[in-house]
């Protein structure tokens, strides 16, 4: 275990150590994660609402103290986190293993460290006279596309109160972040149909159709370089093929071909066109050739996830009072999406910031310094002192 000064405290280490023991891979159930929240919460005379999935095996945790009514601050985070397969990890990813001042464990970075830390802060809170309310809203599948939270969302909709400020605790190491890009996730399905590869022309070869359409994509990835925003990295708005599957065997033409395509675009891009473009190609151009040999064939688009740029002023005074509470005035973009978008669509203004560096999430041997652990509970502390006065 860490000797350093800044080694966790007793209460912080075991929450950490209690919320990265459970596996809360977005393909697994999050129930035992929010229960275990929902209980610690409870002993502390705070009652909890649980918005489930359809089926009832993940839920988002919500959570008030402090008086009600409109305004106040909520911190969010999510409970998933991304898979540990094919990693090799020198530490047992589902266990905190504390060693030269950094927690390691899945989760540990984005973004349970956050969690654990708020949990910890919430006796000192209760302790405090609050002059507004503070919210907690825990989601489940925002790995997977920042899908969970939508019913979230829903119900803050729902409610008499809203509040008026959010701070999303993702991995920025402690540095304040008032903007990421909006992504849009799409599959697209390829039905050719199937011959004996010797008689080829007989066939419609669904790879070499999705082919063409990712070739398309290129094209149309060229104009979308001509808006640029230097405050993101890269500066302008990005489309790429992530994923694709086809064939059987190579003398059978292959009657079927998947890929999935994404793009990550700048908060004030109009990118509807680009979408509209790659459509009418596969409608007007490809999908009549390939039924002239086969009235079947057809091309198919499903939408996999989407998520809203964010963009918060970082001169308002929400951003100001952040960067007074995390002792950083230096404010930032990330590369990667957060739910922030979503809740600033409903009008709750919303920042970024949170203990860890994304440079460890999703990789083996994921971390979290107790530095940055301590940073974070200092931010809770000043933002607490700023709540009560």
């Amino acid at each position: 275990m860490s000797d350093s000064p800044s080694a966790l405290s007793p209460q912080l280490r075991q929450l950490l150590s209690q919320l990265l023991e459970l596996d809360t891979t977005s393909r697994e159930s999050n129930l035992v994660l929010i229960e275990v929240i929902r209980k610690y919460l409870e002993q502390l005379g705070i009652d909890s609402t649980l918005v489930f999935n359809n089926e009832r095996t993940k839920a988002n945790l919500y959570a008030r103290l402090g008086p009600a009514g409109d305004g106040g601050v909520m911190l969010s985070g999510h409970t998933d986190v991304v898979p540990v397969d094919g990693q090799k990890w020198s530490f047992p990813p589902f266990q905190l293993t504390e060693q030269d001042g950094k927690c390691y464990g899945r989760g540990s970075a984005d973004m349970k460290g956050f969690i654990a830390c708020i949990l910890e802060s919430i006796p000192r809170f209760q302790q405090t006279d609050l002059r507004m309310p503070l919210y907690l809203a825990f989601s489940y599948d925002e790995e997977v596309g920042c899908l969970g939270v939508r019913t979230l969302i829903e119900h803050i909709k729902a409610s008499p109160e809203k509040p008026a400020m959010c701070i999303i605790g993702e991995p920025t190491n402690m540095q304040p972040v008032y903007g990421h890009k909006g992504k849009i996730a799409m599959r697209c399905q390829v039905h050719g149909h199937a011959c004996h590869s010797a008689y080829a022309p007989e066939g419609v070869n669904a790879i070499e159709y999705a082919a063409k359409l990712i070739g398309k994509l290129s094209e149309l990835a060229e104009p979308l370089k001509q808006y640029q925003d230097d405050r993101f990295d890269p500066p302008y708005s990005t489309l790429q093929t992530g994923i694709i599957k086809g064939g059987s065997a190579l003398n059978i033409v292959p009657d079927f071909c998947q890929f999935d395509l994404e793009m990550r675009y700048l908060p004030e891009a109009n990118v509807s066109n680009t979408f509209t473009a790659l459509q009418d190609y596969a409608q007007h151009t490809l999908e009549p050739a390939m039924q002239s040999v086969h009235t079947n064939a057809n091309i198919l688009f499903e939408s996999l996830a989407a998520y809203p740029p964010l963009l918060t002023d970082p001169r308002s005074e929400f951003a100001q009072w952040l960067a007074d509470w995390s002792n950083n005035q230096k404010f930032a973009t990330v590369s990667f999406g957060t739910e922030g978008g979503l809740f600033d669509e409903i009008g709750v203004a919303t920042l970024v910031c949170g203990p860890g560096s994304m440079d460890q999430g999703h990789k083996p041997d994921e971390f979290v310094s107790t530095e940055q652990l301590k940073r974070c509970s200092e931010m809770l502390d000043n933002l607490r002192h700023w709540m009560s006065h």
